[in-house]
């Protein structure tokens, strides 16, 4: 039986899209859903508490956004261009993948230029090869270390908020858009069920006795790309760069083990692990690319629990938490988020799958 993608469409209504996060990280609204007794519950994110307990394993993805968009002007002409740093393909020859808009006036050859705040050309770019439609492979000219050049990056970007985040960024932006124990830097896009956990919250778990493991997934576009195949098996997603450690490893399984719970922070998380389970369904140590699609029907391995936020209709993230919660059940929660007002996609509230 193919899984097919109008399974996991709905209404939302524009007004439940979160333009900002609420006052206090650990304020949001919790939705906890029963896979067992299919019981949806209503509560705040620090509620979280309760459903863990001594010895139980909370795995964050520890990744940092950085600042990905950068505002440049093409040679000769001046059009301002906006670039979104992809990713970076090689560190010796400052290679990048990136997003240009708009794109039918950059070409192969063609010269970026990047101003600080006085309007000194800092940093120039060459477009080396067209990717997509909108992609590029640019080359950045520039003599110093990789750290020197990385601080005049993270000196012009912007905090790449999404798309559907109408406004442009903002000061509170620098620090919410990013999660509190945010250490590795790389990814283009926060990993948003994170951005819910404060440092009294995380205190908190910690005085109770629940162990904190670490992954790193670095979040590409490649995420939240639409899926345009009805038949899920044929959609392809974008690889990603995880590292699962040992001591991340040793953890999982030791409380595994024992009986205790394991909960994935975030469908980024989720997909970490799931793309490391060795041939006895333990975690293993792994480091690598990733283009692992979750969709129904998936045997987890790992994880017994699940936070995540609430998805875009028929997103890769919205059919993951399906897969680990039930189409039927995920979707009927959906529903009641929307009927009760919940807020949706990044600066949105959170939902527990228990």
């Amino acid at each position: 039986m193919r899984t097919k993608l109008s399974r996991f469409g709905f209404e939302l209504p524009q007004e439940l899209i979160a333009q900002y996060p609420s006052k206090e990280r650990d304020g949001a609204r919790l939705m906890v859903v029963d896979r067992a007794t299919g019981k949806i519950e209503h509560k705040i994110f620090k509620d979280i508490i309760d459903y863990v307990n001594e010895d139980d394993v909370m795995i964050f993805n520890n990744t940092k956004v950085f600042p990905a968009r950068l505002f440049g002007t093409k040679e000769k002409t001046g059009a301002k261009i906006e670039v979104f740093l992809l990713r970076e393909l090689n560190v010796e020859s400052r290679l990048w993948d990136v997003l240009v808009d708009p794109a039918r006036k950059i070409r192969v050859g063609n010269k970026l230029y990047f101003t600080d705040d006085s309007g000194e050309d800092v940093l120039v770019a060459e477009v080396v090869d067209n990717t997509t439609s909108r992609g590029r492979t640019i080359r950045f000219f520039f003599e110093g270390s990789d750290d020197e050049f990385k601080s005049i990056l993270k000196s012009l970007g912007n905090t790449p908020l999404p798309k559907y985040i109408d406004r442009e960024p903002e000061s509170i932006d620098f620090e919410r858009y990013q999660t509190i124990y945010a250490k590795k830097l790389g990814a283009v896009a926060a990993p948003t069920a994170g951005l819910h956990f404060s440092k009294a919250l995380m205190k908190r778990l910690e005085i109770k006795g629940v162990d904190f493991a670490e992954v790193t997934l670095h979040i590409g576009l490649g995420t939240f790309r639409s899926i345009d195949v009805e038949d899920l098996s044929k959609h392809k997603m974008d690889a990603e760069y995880f590292e699962i450690d040992e001591t991340c490893a040793a953890k999982v399984n030791k409380a595994k083990a024992a009986g205790k719970k394991v909960c994935a922070v975030g469908t980024t998380s989720m997909r970490s692990i799931e793309s490391a389970v060795s041939a006895t369904n333990n975690l293993k140590s792994a480091s690598g690319w990733t283009n692992l699609f979750i969709y129904p029907p998936h045997e987890f391995s790992i994880a017994d629990m699940m936070l995540t936020n609430f998805h875009l209709p028929k997103s890769s993230l919205v059919i993951m938490a399906s897969a680990f919660g039930g189409i039927e059940l995920i979707m009927e929660a959906y529903q009641e988020a929307i009927k009760e007002k919940y807020n949706f996609y990044s600066y949105g509230d959170a939902m527990l799958i228990i």
